[in-house]
């Protein structure tokens, strides 16, 4: 198994890096004529940015749920397995579903010392520092996606006492498979408990990785349609 698969006759790599690169320059080429097809563009990419934010807040009243079930548990001397697991779980999709809504709105750390020199120098630098914080991103992407499938393929585990139902990997793998195999898979499922494999906590890790090299690329082109940044920092007063 090579890193970087032939994909429609190319490496994976040129799908990846080099072609977005590729379309990042021509929209700066063509910025006054391809602006106003963009725009819709930009306007869905935000929706999505902010129902990523959306998603990562409810995982986060997912955990205080649990910390309040942990401690109703304890009281009543109901034992409440796998709640630290699923607690954890929870915890790493609010960090990866908020990475995308978070530089839009400013909240990653962005040392801007050297664009503040002088505005002529400012749009390349910015536009190098992005280029190279999309290319780390989509690297990571990658390969989070590479050990989902790792770990369903080693059919690895949780170590912990977690237990979910097995109809929801079924529900989690339906989108991975061919419809016409959709009824194999439910004949083949049971309601018992089963350890939680690791893929599927994994699964906000892919998610949320691919949606921060997305809106890498995205600012990317922004800044170089529209010679500014479309993150700007929220000020609160």
């Amino acid at each position: 198994m090579t890193n970087w698969p032939l994909l429609l006759g190319m490496p994976l790599w040129f799908w990846l890096f080099i072609l977005p690169a590729m379309v990042a320059l021509f929209c700066r080429l063509a910025r006054f004529r391809i602006q106003p097809l963009l725009k819709p563009v930009w306007r869905m990419l935000d929706r999505v940015y902010l129902a990523s934010g959306i998603i990562a807040a409810i995982f986060m009243i997912t955990i205080l749920v649990i910390i309040m079930a942990q401690m109703a548990a304890r009281w009543l001397n109901i034992p409440f397995e796998g709640s630290t697991e699923f607690a954890g779980y929870a915890m790493a999709a609010t960090s990866f579903f908020a990475l995308a809504h978070a530089l839009s709105r400013g909240a990653h750390i962005r040392v801007s010392i050297l664009l503040n020199l002088n505005r002529y120098t400012r749009l390349w630098l910015d536009a190098f520092a992005t280029l190279i914080a999309a290319v780390i991103a989509t690297y990571f992407a990658r390969f989070a996606v590479k050990t989902n499938f790792m770990s369903e393929i080693l059919n690895d585990r949780t170590q912990g006492q977690d237990q979910i139902p097995e109809w929801i990997l079924s529900i989690l793998k339906m989108p991975g498979t061919f419809p016409t195999e959709w009824a194999t898979l439910w004949a083949n499922t049971s309601n018992e408990l089963i350890f939680t494999p690791v893929w599927v906590p994994q699964i906000p890790m892919s998610i949320g990785t691919i949606l921060l090299a997305i809106a890498l690329w995205d600012n990317l082109i922004r800044l170089l349609v529209t010679s500014e940044t479309a993150i700007k920092g929220e000020v609160v007063k």
